[in-house]
């Protein structure tokens, strides 16, 4: 339930929040540009052991923010990898080209992710209304959802 009553602060209980299944990875929007003006979206995220969670692309116009929560989310980079464990904290600040994946045979990963402004939130939506009306989630099909809100491959 998210409550904003007035000038109250928005409140996200736990759990709350629009969950969505996006290629088979868990999507939990606490915060969506709906609810922020635009400013903010805020989402927890769980990727299954041995997945890839976003193949290396550029965001032209957000920021995008990853605090991991348990397991460990592998972010690769312009030219190297770096693995984040619990508590790590990691920017991929507009034109910086990023992709993450879980590298863990058993273990999942759970993130928070952090868009600035909002609105990145949609690409997730997208993705899931293709597969649920029987689109593959091909690397071209990802490239051309993508390309609706101002990013590219990396």
């Amino acid at each position: 339930m998210t409550t904003a009553p007035g000038d109250q602060p928005l409140v996200v209980r736990a759990g709350g929040g629009e969950a969505i299944d996006a290629g088979g990875i868990a999507h939990l929007f606490a915060l969506t540009g709906e609810q922020t003006g635009g400013r903010f979206g805020l989402e927890e995220f769980t990727l299954p052991p041995r997945t890839l969670g976003a193949r290396p692309h550029v965001h032209g116009s957000h920021d995008e923010y990853f605090v991991v929560l348990s397991g460990e989310l592998t972010l690769s980079t312009a030219g190297d990898d770096v693995v984040l464990a619990p508590g790590d904290t990691a920017g991929a600040l507009r034109g910086t080209a990023h992709g993450y994946r879980n590298d863990s045979g058993t273990d999942p990963v759970r993130a928070l992710c952090m868009y600035t402004p909002a609105g990145y939130e949609q690409y997730f939506r997208d993705v899931h209304a293709a597969v649920a009306a029987g689109e593959e989630p091909t690397a071209e099909l990802l490239a051309a959802l993508r390309s609706r809100y101002d990013t590219t491959s990396g």
